[in-house]
């Protein structure tokens, strides 16, 4: 297969303590065809973070997604086909906490 062919199928990780209104965000299809139309190549063990909005009241929330498995080349277009797993936590911090006092610093 040439070096610069597509991808067929994309596994991405998010990590388990990613709210659900987070999870909800990342996993809608418009996510996914941004996804399409920006991650350009992967390769399995990339880490990238993508924003994510936090709501109407909200801040930006940055999901750091990590490249499980790849079938096929190594370039991502509309073609290629996104599904999710979940991986560890990683004291993410997200949610409605973002827009209170309680919420990161």
């Amino acid at each position: 297969m040439s070096e610069d062919s597509t991808i067929d199928r994309l596994l991405v990780s998010y990590p388990a303590d990613l709210s659900e209104w987070g999870r909800f965000q990342v996993e809608k299809p418009s996510f996914r065809a941004y996804l399409r139309k920006t991650m350009g190549t992967a390769s399995v063990g990339e880490i990238f973070e993508e924003f994510v909005g936090v709501g109407c009241c909200g801040s930006a929330l940055d999901v750091p997604l990590r490249v499980e498995e790849i079938e096929g080349g190594n370039r991502v277009d509309e073609d290629t086909e996104i599904e999710y797993e979940v991986r560890e936590a990683c004291d993410i911090q997200g949610g409605w906490l973002v827009q209170s006092e309680a919420g990161p610093s």
